[in-house]
């Protein structure tokens, strides 16, 4: 095996910003549009027609396809490159972007809808695998926090970028916007970033895959649809029920496959599974909250869609500031703490909105609880990221990946039904008093989710640091050497660290 200094060479530096900057561009638009399309679907209905569930499905078709295929969409870039996977990805949801804006009728938006979640599936996990990739183990936490910066704002702001553009133009801009920039993303991805495998000689675990498939499918489609269809109908409880009951299934196949597109063995590592906890059940609080949130700004607030998005800004808008020095923070005392602080404060800060939510609206005493919201999940997203990256094997870090965005859509998918199932157990939207009487339990419910992920975040070894990333060297035995065919990663010379399988580092 060749070894490569511990110092990059110059040129990597301008691979590392390339990678840097188009990965980050193309997460945007694949995280922008989870809700980006909320807050124009009455105008949406308006042009094209069709009742409340199909302007549901124009949400729930891109979280179904989305969650559904990011262990696939990660599986395939192993298999046949990321960077070549990582263009296709964003060529199909740059070409089903064009087909939204083009739609003349509902059904033809929903169903391109569901193929930008296919695109979005593959250039998720890969945008992070790709990342990691190209920067040495020493900077990762400084580019991860940029990278998590921008997730955290395009998560956040998609009802507000959805909303002043469909306000301002047309709703048909919320989706052209992805045309030109995907035009420009795929030649930068195919002439500036370097291409990476994972073990190329692989075969494809296809039986795991459908099962994966079919068993993510049946549990998000039962909690995208409880709330709108029932928790009891035949649809909703075939999908939790079969869903539910294929996921061991799917681990019994993978603890025996030969080669397994999720070894379960890296559940063992501590680090491993303590993080992905963590990501559910900080997703869990937050996506639930943020849906709730912005509808009690216009609701009970009286602000339209565009100033409500606005007033979301102190929390949405921190990402820009503290997660990138949240990267940093990670590369010198490790992950664990910085996402277990995070988490603690997010915490605190939606148990604060709890408290203050009343039929009386005053956004100014809401402003302090929104700030602290705001730093908690900036903490997060860089710091996670790099846990996620340090714990597994270099060839492995595509599906490592994947597994981590499978979990946070599935924990989003959890929360909006979760905190809205009961906020209409003790609210609902007959006046600004019902509708407090239902968020602020909802927001305790939120709350309690995210300080348990704050416990499982300090399960997380503190020796995994950026420069702690376990090498090809220190974990993959001389059979195993010659398929790890990602790009080398620096820092493998003297004072390396290994992991035991608690995932705690030994010299």
């Amino acid at each position: 095996m060749q070894h490569h200094p511990p110092t990059a060479p110059p040129t990597a530096r301008g691979s590392a910003v390339w990678a840097l900057v188009v990965t980050s561009v193309a997460s945007f638009m694949g995280a922008l549009d989870n809700l980006v399309v909320t807050t124009a679907l009455p105008r949406i209905r308006e042009d094209l027609g069709g009742g409340l569930e199909d302007l549901e499905w124009t949400v729930s078709a891109y979280t179904l396809t989305f969650a559904v295929l990011l262990l696939t969409g990660a599986a395939l870039g192993d298999r046949f490159g990321r960077r070549r996977l990582f263009a296709i990805g964003i060529g199909i949801f740059t070409a089903a972007s064009a087909g939204a804006a083009l739609a003349d009728g509902i059904d033809a938006l929903v169903a391109a809808r569901a193929v930008q979640g296919v695109g979005a599936a593959i250039l998720m996990p890969l945008s992070l695998t790709l990342l990691t990739a190209a920067v040495p183990a020493a900077r990762r936490g400084t580019a991860l926090g940029v990278w998590g910066a921008v997730q955290g704002v395009a998560v956040a702001t998609g009802p507000l970028v959805g909303g002043a553009l469909t306000e301002h133009i047309s709703w048909h801009w919320i989706f052209w916007l992805n045309v030109p920039i995907g035009l420009v993303l795929i030649p930068l991805v195919l002439l500036r970033l370097d291409e990476s495998h994972g073990a190329k000689d692989r075969r494809l675990d296809l039986t795991g895959t459908a099962l994966a498939s079919v068993s993510l499918f049946g549990v998000v489609y039962g909690l995208v649809r409880g709330n709108p269809d029932g928790w009891t109908s035949g649809t909703v409880l075939a999908g939790l029920v079969g869903g539910g009951l294929l996921l061991p299934v799917f681990v019994g196949y993978e603890l025996r496959a030969a080669s397994p597109m999720l070894p379960m063995r890296l559940f063992r590592n501590r680090a491993f599974s303590s993080v992905n906890a963590a990501s559910l059940l900080m997703f869990v609080g937050m996506f639930g909250s943020i849906f709730l949130l912005s509808q009690f700004l216009q609701g009970v607030g009286g602000y339209s869609p565009t100033e409500a998005g606005v007033r979301m800004l102190p929390w949405t808008g921190m990402s820009l500031i503290v997660a990138p020095l949240a990267g940093v923070l990670s590369d010198r005392i490790g992950g664990g703490p910085v996402v277990a602080a995070g988490l603690a404060l997010q915490a605190v800060g939606l148990g604060w909105i709890a408290a203050l939510v009343s039929a009386d609206f005053s956004y100014g005493a809401y402003l302090p609880a929104f700030l602290v919201n705001g730093v908690g999940m900036a903490m997060y997203f860089a710091p996670a990221a790099n846990v996620v990256m340090s714990a597994v094997r270099p060839h492995e870090q595509g599906i490592a990946s994947g597994a981590n965005n499978a979990l946070r859509e599935l924990g989003g998918a959890l929360g909006i039904a979760v905190l809205a199932a009961v906020f209409a157990a003790r609210g609902g939207y007959e006046s600004p008093q019902t509708f407090a009487d239902g968020l602020r339990p909802a927001l305790w419910a939120g709350t309690a989710a995210v300080a348990v992920g704050a416990l499982a975040a300090l399960l997380i070894p503190g020796a995994l640091r950026g420069g702690g990333i376990p090498s090809p060297v220190a974990q993959t035995s001389p059979a195993q050497t010659p398929q790890a065919q990602s790009t080398p990663v620096s820092g493998q010379g003297r004072g390396e660290l290994r992991t035991d399988g608690a995932g705690s580092a030994r010299p």
